[in-house]
């Protein structure tokens, strides 16, 4: 089946009614940010990010806010971009002035990093756990009652499966599905890379559809009815059940998954010449602190920190997860592979275009 690239500028701000993060129409001049407009007294900073965290940083924004009026009498007001994970690391690039980045995927930060002077090569040092406050995994979304019997990787394979998937090109939610359906396939196949590339090409057979980011591929499964089944980050798992109710649809865990790690880091350059350097680097650290570990627990990321949470969060479930680097080898190496211009996905992109 062909494709039907989205190329539509922010295709998930398309909802005007779900609290999933989605712009209203008033809003759409506003490019993606969130957070109020600062006067011009108080130090302002942007966290450019990826598609799933609305939620998430709209909370820690605002306890980050609160902590440093506490901790130095100052007003801090912090601001976010959302989009698919690659395409904001290409608009950091060109130029929009971050203060941090918390992107979907290690691959982006070092895109940065590799193109431009606005963060150092070895950024994963600066931060604890590698640059990781928190993580993820792959869990399905599914319609109610699970009609389609969706229970592990190799069901989206199958011919009545129709999956919803943003692109690996643009989205880091793309990227990390893409990688743990290869990561299934060797698993399930001694390591045989020609069976693992044949089992993605199937699962990208299945695929109608394919949303520039995640929020976009949420959008499209959850309110325009496409698919059987979202392959999703857990926190946009349950998400997706809080806003529309678990009358309309199940999250199924499947026993072997990936460990999504979305990392974050300081734009040098930038926080120099902005003069938001301490503020910058204190909005990071905070992300490591109790108050914002419990936040991200609630919102179904995984802790860092796990043993500093407090108060009542969820339960995760225990699966068999692995590491994309243990696997496939350094993010350079991932990224030229799989995803850059002559990649495996493009292979499989012109395979699947011409059946």
């Amino acid at each position: 089946m062909l494709y039907k690239f989205l190329h539509r500028a922010g295709h998930g701000l398309v909802s005007r009614r779900t609290v999933l993060g989605v712009a209203s129409a008033l809003a759409v001049g506003l490019a993606g940010f969130t957070g109020a407009a600062p006067a011009s007294a108080q130090t302002t900073l942007l966290n450019v990010s990826y598609d799933p965290t609305r939620e998430l940083y709209r909370q820690i924004n605002e306890l980050f806010q609160q902590h440093w009026k506490k901790e130095t009498g100052e007003d801090v007001v912090v601001r976010t971009s959302h989009g698919g994970s690659g395409g904001q690391a290409n608009k950091v690039i060109e130029g929009l002035e971050a203060d941090v980045v918390t992107l979907g995927i290690a691959s982006d930060i070092d895109l940065i990093a590799r193109e431009t002077p606005l963060i150092p090569k070895e950024w994963r040092e600066k931060l604890p756990n590698n640059g990781l406050p928190y993580t993820s995994t792959v869990v399905f979304v599914v319609r109610k009652d699970n009609p389609k019997n969706i229970k592990n990787w190799d069901d989206l394979v199958r011919e009545d499966v129709k999956i919803i998937t943003p692109n690996p090109k643009t989205s880091a939610g793309g990227r990390w599905n893409f990688l743990t359906a290869w990561g299934f396939a060797l698993d399930q196949n001694g390591g045989d890379e020609k069976k693992a590339q044949e089992f993605v090409t199937n699962f990208y057979k299945n695929v109608p559809v394919l949303d520039p980011g995640a929020r976009g591929s949420t959008i499209s499964f959850a309110q325009r009815d496409l698919g059987d089944v979202l392959p999703a980050w857990e926190n946009e798992a349950h998400l997706i059940l809080n806003e529309f109710g678990p009358d309309k649809f199940d999250i199924v865990v499947p026993p072997y998954s990936i460990s999504a790690e979305p990392p974050v880091a300081l734009v040098e350059a930038n926080v120099e010449k902005r003069g938001t350097r301490k503020a910058a680097e204190a909005y990071l650290n905070f992300l490591y602190s109790p108050e914002a570990q419990t936040v991200i627990a609630q919102n179904w990321y995984r802790p860092s920190r796990p043993e500093t949470v407090t108060g009542e969060v969820p339960k995760f479930e225990e699966l068999q997860l692995f590491r994309a680097e243990d696997k496939f080898g350094d993010w350079e190496t991932i990224q030229k592979r799989f995803f850059g211009d002559g990649s495996v996905f493009d292979e499989i992109s012109k395979e699947i275009a011409q059946r």
